[in-house]
């Protein structure tokens, strides 16, 4: 993946933290350079007003592109971004810095999407580059152990520059199965996952497949069951599939565009991140070069339709995160170095712009931690 290209490839993270009753504290995810981004940065929201505020660096760290905290909240994981593929733990501190605690391979390159399982006995990792994922163990201390479980993708799509070869994009786990987004093959590889074991075994049938050519990025699951969405980052698409729990299968209902009917440029555009509010009412994915969070109304069949395109109020919105009760979006600019609040309204879907912050490096995704 040329460096445009790894710009595009991941994402910036809120991790939260209770400050107050009224403020969640969260981390931020981005790439570093010299005399730029230095690490994993703190930073806070009003969920009063959605003012932001910087609290400056937590920790020191190379690309932390992509995070993940632990369901504890004493822990948080980071995708290192370098060609040989890291993952990195981390203890929180009390005063919310974090203490760096060891970095274990990813098994792959470029690491670009880490996951912690639910009962937060695994971190599991995908690899863009190489386009494999990997399973690694959590110690008691939060440190990571090498990989328990790896997995070499195999597979090509019909878009000959982007899709030569397999390309991990993400990876969840949901119930007792492991679902892994490859932009090189649009599949949606399906495996059975064994938390206590930390093993990876292909699931029968071994994929859910999206449209040829659709590059599946990330995936969001249906808070209450029965459905899960792909943001398809090539062609500016979501696929809404329908999810069988107990088989783990992934069957495609229905793909339609993130962008309205008359985008400028929508060829210039490309998706990046996808996530269900907590009421299982909407599903929101971001646009890269439109700069804006489609939102889209979830019927009861599973299918979606657009309620609207709102502005992103950045610039390349690499990731957001919806608070844990569903009243605002933080959405992150990579490209204009800043980050943005937007107050969810919980009956239409429709957000509206609240609070801004500047002078955040390149920041990539973001995602608040439930619990804290």
């Amino acid at each position: 993946m040329n460096k445009h290209l790894a710009l595009f490839a991941l994402p910036l993270l809120l991790v939260t933290t209770t400050a107050s009753a009224a403020t969640l504290e969260f981390y931020i995810g981005a790439y570093t350079k010299p005399g730029g981004n230095r690490g994993i940065e703190r930073g806070s929201l009003d969920t009063t007003t959605g003012e932001l505020k910087l609290l400056g660096l937590a920790v020191e760290a190379k690309n932390p592109s992509f995070l993940a905290v632990h369901p504890s909240g004493k822990f948080l994981y980071a995708a290192i971004e370098e060609a040989g593929g890291a993952v990195g733990a981390f203890a929180v501190q009390k005063d919310g810095t974090l203490k760096h605690l060891n970095n274990e391979s990813s098994k792959g390159s470029g690491n670009c999407h880490v996951f912690v399982e639910p009962g937060g006995k695994a971190v599991l990792a995908a690899n863009y580059n190489s386009g494999s994922i990997a399973a690694l163990p959590i110690r008691d201390d939060g440190s990571v152990a090498p990989a328990s479980s790896s997995v070499q993708h195999v597979g090509s799509g019909p878009n000959a520059g982007r899709q030569k070869g397999p390309h991990a994009h993400s990876i969840y786990v949901n119930g007792g199965f492991a679902y892994a987004c490859d932009l090189g093959t649009d599949d949606v590889f399906i495996y059975r996952f064994d938390a206590a074991k930390g093993t990876l075994t292909p699931n029968d049938p071994p994929s859910g497949k999206v449209p040829p050519g659709s590059g599946p990025r990330h995936l969001a699951f249906h808070p209450k069951g029965g459905f899960a969405y792909v943001c398809d980052e090539m062609p500016s698409n979501i696929t809404a599939l329908a999810h069988d729990a107990a088989k783990g299968t992934l069957t495609a209902i229905q793909t339609i565009s993130t962008l309205p009917p008359d985008a400028a440029n929508a060829n210039k555009n490309s998706t990046a991140e996808i996530f269900c509010h907590p009421n299982g009412k909407f599903v929101y994915v971001s646009n890269r070069g439109h700069d804006s969070i489609a939102v889209f109304a979830i019927a009861t069949d599973g299918k979606v339709t657009l309620v609207e395109n709102a502005p992103a109020g950045v610039k390349t919105p690499r990731g957001f995160a919806i608070s844990p009760d569903g009243g605002w979006l933080v959405a992150a600019g990579q490209d204009s170095n800043s980050l943005a609040s937007h107050k969810i309204d919980p009956t239409t879907g429709k957000l509206t712009p609240a609070g801004k912050a500047d002078g955040v490096g390149a920041p990539a995704c973001v995602v608040f931690a439930a619990g804290k």
